[in-house]
């Protein structure tokens, strides 16, 4: 009677086994089944970072629809030399050759002129150090280009310089009205003529616009 329950318990354990085995892989097929699957995750990652990278690119076409600021136009420089008429227009014969030299110069490299003369000038009002040095009627060279009038500073040699900013050149060279006469030399012990006067006319900011009209 014995054995015959050690068998029945015995026999019993095969049957219990597979059923457990059964258990075992459903559980694993239903946990299985709600685990995410990752090449889809991957995939829908991918379509919802679409949108997101769409929206950049809008807003900065938007962005780059605004209007830039305009720059607002700035002054120029300006540089001069001065002295008194008679001795700018008078005295200073070679002055008149210094001048008619560079015309010639920027007429064969076919540049814009930059230099007139101006007498009694506007601007000189700015400069009362300046004025209180100088006998008037005065004349000015004023030009936009500044190692120029350094180099005629040193040419010239007893004239006074500087320079202003301007908004534009009819600014910068505005005049006052003033009439200038000199007196003919008794004696001209040079070997060639005398410049007539006059000359510089020419040279002067109103009379050079008026030529190029």
């Amino acid at each position: 009677m014995a054995m015959n329950l050690a068998a029945a318990s015995f026999t019993s354990w095969p049957v219990c086994r597979p059923r457990t085995t059964t258990n075992h892989r459903l559980y694993h097929h239903q946990h299985n089944t709600h685990k995410p699957n990752i090449s889809l995750l991957h995939h829908q990652h991918s379509i919802l970072s679409l949108p997101h990278r769409t929206t950049t690119r809008a807003a900065t076409t938007v962005d780059s629809s605004v209007p830039l600021q305009q720059e607002q136009p700035s002054s120029k420089k300006y540089y001069f030399v001065v002295a008194n008429a008679k001795f700018m227009l008078d005295e200073e014969e070679h002055f008149q050759e210094q001048l008619a030299e560079r015309v010639r110069l920027f007429e064969e490299r076919n540049m814009e002129q930059d230099f007139w003369l101006v007498i009694e000038p506007k601007f000189l009002d700015k400069f009362p150090k300046i004025t209180s040095r100088l006998k008037r009627p005065a004349v000015a060279l004023v030009s936009t280009n500044g190692p120029w009038i350094t180099f005629m500073k040193l040419r010239l040699d007893r004239v006074l310089c500087d320079s202003f900013e301007a908004d534009s050149v009819d600014e910068a060279l505005t005049s006052n009205p003033a009439k200038l006469q000199f007196e003919k030399p008794e004696t001209w012990v040079a070997p060639y003529p005398k410049y007539e006067s006059g000359w510089w006319e020419s040279f002067l900011y109103a009379n050079s616009e008026k030529q190029v009209a």
